[in-house]
C-alpha cells in the first residue's frame, strides 16, 4: 500500500484575472479550488492512474473538511488527524504574472503528532510512504527523519520530496527515493548548478550520503535518474507549459504507480516523467489518457554505468 503524508495541506484557490492592477478592484475571469499539498497531489495522481493510496496528515476546520470531502468524492482513502485551527488557504493569482499568497497553516501539537506516529508504526515492508512538502515552523526540521526512524524495524520504504535540512536529515535512514529539483539540489550544497554533469556529480553525493535512488527534475531539460544501475537522462516532452504546480509531485505519483506494479525502476522513471510533463501541460493534475499519449514521446538514454563521486 502507498501512504502519503501531508503535514500542511491547503485549499489552493486559483483565480485568473486579465491585466491585474494593484490597488484597484479586479474582476475574476475564472476561478477554481483544489486540495493542495505535495502528498495530497501524489495521492490524486495515483488515483488518476488507477492506483490506490491513503492520504494521511493533519486537517482542521471547515477548510480541512472540504479537503477530506473532495478527496473521498474522487475515490481516495483518507485518514487525516484533526487539529484545532483551520487548514490554510493558498491564493494563486494568474494574470500577466503569477502571484502566490500562501497561508502559514495550523499548529500541530504533540498529541496529534503522537497519533500519526502510532499509525505509521503499524506499516510493513510491503508499504511505501511519501513524505512530501515543507513543514510548519513549529515542528522540528528533522520530523521526516523521525518518522523513518520509527519504521526502521518494519522495512517500510520511504520517498522523500522536500528541501534543505528536512531532506538531508533523512539520508542516514536510506530513503528508497528522493526527488529534489535542480535548484533545490544546488541549495543543499550551497552552489549554483548550471549543467547536468554537475547535477549528476552532486546527486552522486546524495547516493553516498544514503539515498538509494535519486531523481533530479530539470524542467524543460527533462530529468535525471541516478542509482546503482547507472545514470539515465529522460528528455523533456514538447508542449505548452500551463501549470508548474504539482509537476514534481506528479513525477513521484507516476513513478510509484508503475513501480508498485512492475518493480522496474527504469519503467517507473519513464512513467514519472510522462506524468510530470502531462501535469505541466494541463490546468490541473495529469489524467491517464494524457499520460499515455506522452509516454510514447519519452526518450531515455544511459549516460554512465555507475556514479562517480
Amino acid at each position: 500500500m502507498i501512504y502519503t503524508i501531508t503535514f500542511n495541506p491547503s485549499i489552493d484557490y486559483i483565480v485568473q484575472v486579465e491585466n491585474f492592477k494593484l490597488g484597484h478592484v479586479n474582476r475574476v475571469k475564472r476561478d477554481y479550488k483544489y486540495p493542495g499539498g505535495k502528498g495530497i497531489n501524489v495521492s490524486r495522481v495515483l488515483n488518476n492512474m488507477g492506483v490506490k493510496s491513503k492520504a494521511l496528515g493533519f486537517i482542521g476546520g471547515f477548510t480541512g473538511e472540504y479537503i477530506r470531502s473532495f478527496l473521498e468524492k474522487e475515490g481516495i482513502d483518507t485518514e487525516f488527524i484533526r487539529v484545532e485551527n483551520d487548514t490554510r488557504i493558498n491564493v494563486k493569482l494568474k494574470s500577466s504574472e503569477e502571484t502566490e499568497i500562501n497561508g502559514e497553516g495550523p499548529e500541530i501539537k504533540e498529541e496529534a503528532l503522537d497519533k500519526l506516529f502510532k499509525r505509521i508504526e503499524k506499516l510493513t515492508r510491503d508499504d511505501f510512504v511519501v513524505l512530501a512538502g515543507n513543514i510548519q515552523r513549529t515542528l522540528p526540521r528533522d520530523i521526516y527523519a523521525e518518522i523513518q526512524k520509527r519504521c526502521l524495524d518494519n522495512g517500510t520504504k520511504f520517498v522523500v520530496d522536500t528541501t534543505g535540512e528536512a531532506l538531508t536529515s533523512t539520508l542516514k535512514y536510506n530513503p528508497f527515493l528522493i526527488k529534489p529539483n535542480i535548484h533545490e539540489l544546488g541549495e543543499i550544497f550551497d552552489t549554483r548548478i548550471n549543467h547536468k554533469n554537475e547535477a549528476i556529480s552532486y546527486a552522486g553525493k546524495l547516493i553516498e550520503m544514503g539515498a538509494q535512488n535519486v531523481i533530479i527534475s530539470m524542467g524543460g531539460s527533462g530529468a535525471l535518474l541516478i542509482y546503482d544501475g547507472g545514470v539515465y537522462h529522460a528528455k523533456g516532452c514538447r508542449g505548452i507549459v500551463k501549470n508548474s504546480v504539482g509537476a514534481g509531485d506528479s513525477l513521484i505519483g507516476g513513478f510509484l504507480s508503475s513501480y508498485i506494479d512492475k518493480s522496474n525502476i527504469l519503467d517507473a522513471f519513464k512513467m514519472g516523467v510522462a506524468c510530470g510533463s502531462a501535469t505541466a501541460f494541463s490546468d490541473d493534475l495529469c489524467k491517464r489518457d494524457e499520460v499515455e499519449k506522452l509516454l510514447k514521446e519519452i526518450e531515455i538514454s544511459k549516460l554512465a554505468h555507475c556514479v562517480s563521486f
